[in-house]
């Protein structure tokens, strides 16, 4: 059992430093693994992607975005990380959708106790200040496309891939500083074994007997084109959503060569009406439930069974990341009807294929009331939430 460390507050020596070198950085990245140990559903990243998104060179987020990242030490010890940063679409936005000028972030934090956090907050939020930000939107690890919010409820589970974990005494320490809740996104979780409800099923075959709608896999050998279909609908369908900034080219880059070794024909739809695609939906199988027991590491041997994994990956959950329906159609009876059509095609797929007994759908905002109320329908129920802070700087 690890032993709880009470500092002695006449030899304590906190210090809170920037993040300025390579080694620095493998420092930061370091802290968690040795911070979750104990924790046993925190899933330990791959150390070489972790780096590689708080690497400048590496993340194209970056060509929009900055970020100063800090490391907490005590007597020598690194007791606590956090990272500040600004990006420049987000400063470019309507406050009616969330940011807007003035606005900073701080995320990718972990500390040992309230103090080291409230020093290492207090860091961050002056290096905002210094950025002539003037006010605080909290924890956002660092894209809003990466891991927004913090995990408030669902602790009794290992995230699934591109979501976050966190330790449950956060929560009591952001509030305690001042930052009040602005958003909270939520994933559902349901048996997809078991058929949906008999409405839902009539709400199927009647969009397979209407000739207009045609719901397709999508063809990984022609990847940049259907990518660029589903970006498009999603650029459109998401458009109005709080927190929505589109991807850049860089970024789209990025997701690209860190998604397609998931990407499965079967498991990604694209839903036509009259010829024209309106709707997508994106299932990946859990990256998570391989990686875990890799600790971080690829060697000596987890890039092979990593490998052999994606060659026919079989896995207990499927997570459905991004769905979305052109903005004409939202609200409409044929939002839903096309969005159940993809949901049943993917879920006979996921288990005949792959196996899978479990899906998670989201993260979705709690003010999206036509993807809850989607959710509901076929069952599932929240099984996380996240919630994301903010706080005025002046």
């Amino acid at each position: 059992m690890r032993q709880t460390y009470f500092p002695d507050p006449i030899t304590m020596a906190l210090s809170i430093r920037p993040v300025v070198s390579k080694h620095d950085r493998k420092t930061f990245v370091d802290f968690p693994f040795d911070l979750y140990a104990d924790d046993p559903h925190w899933v330990p990243p791959l150390k070489g992607e972790a780096l590689g998104l708080i690497t400048p060179e590496k993340n194209g987020w970056y060509s929009h975005a900055k970020a100063q990242l800090f490391l907490a030490e005590e007597n020598g010890t690194v007791v606590g990380r956090i990272s500040a940063h600004l990006d420049t679409l987000a400063l470019e936005m309507d406050p009616s959708k969330g940011f807007g000028p003035g606005t900073g972030f701080w995320g990718l934090m972990d500390a040992t106790r309230e103090d080291v956090f409230r020093a290492l907050l207090a860091k961050a939020e002056g290096w905002l200040r210094d950025q002539g930000m003037t006010r605080a939107i909290g924890p956002v690890s660092q894209s809003i496309w990466e891991e927004p919010g913090l995990l408030v409820q669902g602790f009794d589970q290992d995230p699934t891939i591109m979501m976050g974990h966190a330790r449950p005494e956060y929560q009591g320490w952001i509030e305690a500083a001042g930052y009040a809740t602005i958003k909270q996104l939520f994933t559902y979780e349901l048996d997809i074994t078991q058929e949906f409800p008999p409405i839902v099923q009539r709400i199927i075959k009647s969009g397979e007997k209407n000739e207009r709608i045609r719901v397709r896999e999508v063809n990984k050998a022609k990847f940049e084109e259907e990518a660029a279909i589903i970006l498009s609908i999603l650029n459109d369908a998401w458009s109005d959503n709080w927190g929505f900034i589109p991807l850049t080219p860089p970024e789209i880059k990025d997701v690209g060569v860190k998604l397609k070794p998931i990407v499965f024909n079967d498991l990604i739809r694209i839903a036509e009406l009259d010829g024209k695609p309106v709707a997508f939906m994106i299932t990946l199988p859990d990256l998570n439930e391989a990686i875990k027991p890799l600790k971080g590491s690829l060697l000596p041997f987890g890039w092979a069974k990593l490998l052999l994994w994606l060659r026919a990956p079989k896995v207990r959950t499927m997570r459905v990341p991004l769905m979305g329906v052109v903005k004409e159609l939202q609200s409409s009876r044929m939002a839903s009807q096309l969005a159940f059509m993809m949901i049943e095609y993917i879920r006979r797929a996921s288990v005949t294929k792959y196996g899978a007994s479990r899906g998670e759908i989201g993260w979705i905002l709690d003010d999206n009331q036509g993807m809850r109320s989607i959710a509901e329908t076929i069952n599932s129920r929240v099984n996380k939430t996240y919630n994301v802070y903010a706080r005025d700087l002046t």
